[in-house]
């Protein structure tokens, strides 16, 4: 699948959960209920992906992971807060770099329209 269309069709399960539930509830839910939409739609994913990090010529178990990992192709990072900050920015732009994978999104389901809590990064 194209990154364009890959990122649509993530984006369109995340309004169906946020749809759904609306805002407001642990950051914790969201995961797992985006983990049913894209399983419904057929798309592969990973939750929960340890993340190590290099360190010179060590790579270094941190507790790092990768909220969900789309068909090895894009990170989702998944927040419930009351707006996203640039530390939100740079976690997920580092996440990308230290895992190699070029596109990203950031979403924020904690917005009363979650158009505006989503954000697309590409390395």
């Amino acid at each position: 699948m194209e990154f364009d269309e890959l990122s649509r069709s993530v984006i369109g399960c995340a309004i169906e959960v946020h749809r759904n539930l609306g805002p407001g509830l642990l950051e914790s839910t969201y995961p797992q209920c985006l983990a049913c939409e894209l399983s419904h739609a057929e798309i592969a994913f990973q939750m929960e992906v340890p993340l190590p990090v290099r360190y010179k010529d060590i790579l270094l178990d941190c507790g790092y992971r990768i909220d969900l990992l789309i068909s090895d192709d894009l990170i989702v990072e998944i927040k419930s807060v009351e707006a996203l900050l640039p530390i939100h920015q740079a976690q997920i732009l580092t996440y990308m770099r230290l895992a190699s994978v070029p596109l990203g999104l950031l979403i924020n389901f904690n917005v009363t329209k979650l158009q505006s809590g989503i954000r697309r990064f590409v390395l």
